[in-house]
């Protein structure tokens, strides 16, 4: 990976700094974007450590989509190439929230912040083919399906499937995405990290007991991170699909709906603004 430019969100914490440190080992330049600047710094550190090119830290919160706009002017006027773009921040929240845009902010945060960022990043991706997009979704897709006229359950929240139906989304985007991007020389793909230790479920109390008394059971972030480095890093011929265990894996049907994947596309380009 060595000269190739890696952008990698949720990078301050958990699974996105495995990821980097992962990326760095390899040699690769890395712009990590996270919220928290100190965390992100002594990321960076960390990755320089280890054997990383050229590394910058973004600071930005994901729950506001001028921030995301923002942060891709930076991007694309600190890397004239970008190889790889992991999207990988992700929050669970045990009450609905909503952002400055209105928008509930777990679907904002998980799929309309990253479907932002890329959309402002493809033409870059393009320019630097061969290059990768690999979104880190999960399993949780499997908890529910969308409800396209109530993305931002205003009729019912429950937090992991509020929580699911953004990964299904993730999905959903990968999918059409790849499609969109066939015979660019990009690929696009998703994956489920496992069961992992992460503070991605800091806010919720009766998680944070769980995933306590879980622990013994459950992957390490590293260990979390290897299908992400290895979608980012490795030959992967295939675009559109979803990885386990760095293996193609099958995901609920519903997850494969091309016309919901397409309405999705739509409706996220109408909810952030674009064409």
């Amino acid at each position: 990976m060595a000269g190739k430019a890696c952008i990698v969100t949720g990078a301050s914490s958990g699974i996105g700094t495995a990821t980097a440190v992962g990326l760095a080992r390899l040699g690769a330049s890395l712009a990590l974007v996270g919220r928290d600047g100190s965390r992100l710094g002594d990321v960076a550190q960390r990755c320089q450590e280890v054997g990383a090119g050229d590394v910058r830290t973004y600071q930005a919160d994901f729950g506001e989509l001028d921030r995301v706009r923002a942060l891709a002017d930076e991007l694309l006027d600190d890397w004239p190439r970008i190889d790889v773009l992991v999207n990988n921040a992700a929050l669970v929240l045990q009450h609905r929230e909503q952002t400055v845009d209105g928008y509930e902010r777990v679907f904002a945060v998980n799929h309309l912040a990253p479907y932002l960022l890329t959309r402002l990043l493809l033409d870059r991706l393009v320019a630097s083919a061969p290059s990768r997009i690999v979104n880190v979704a999960s399993d949780a897709h499997s908890f529910g399906t969308l409800d396209p006229d109530d993305y931002m359950s205003t009729r019912s929240y429950k937090p992991m499937k509020a929580y699911g139906r953004s990964k299904l989304a993730n999905i959903l985007f990968t999918a059409e995405l790849a499609r969109r991007l066939e015979g660019s020389g990009v690929t696009a793909n998703s994956l489920h990290p496992g069961f992992v230790s992460t503070g991605l479920a800091r806010d919720n109390k009766l998680g944070i007991v769980f995933m306590k008394l879980a622990r013994p059971f459950i992957k390490s972030p590293s260990d979390g991170a290897e299908t992400t480095v290895f979608l980012a890093s490795e030959p992967v011929a295939v675009s559109g699909e979803y990885f386990v265990d760095r293996k193609v894996h099958e995901t609920k049907d519903y997850a494969k709906d091309p016309v919901m994947a397409e309405r999705l596309w739509d409706d996220s380009a109408r909810l952030v603004g674009l064409d």
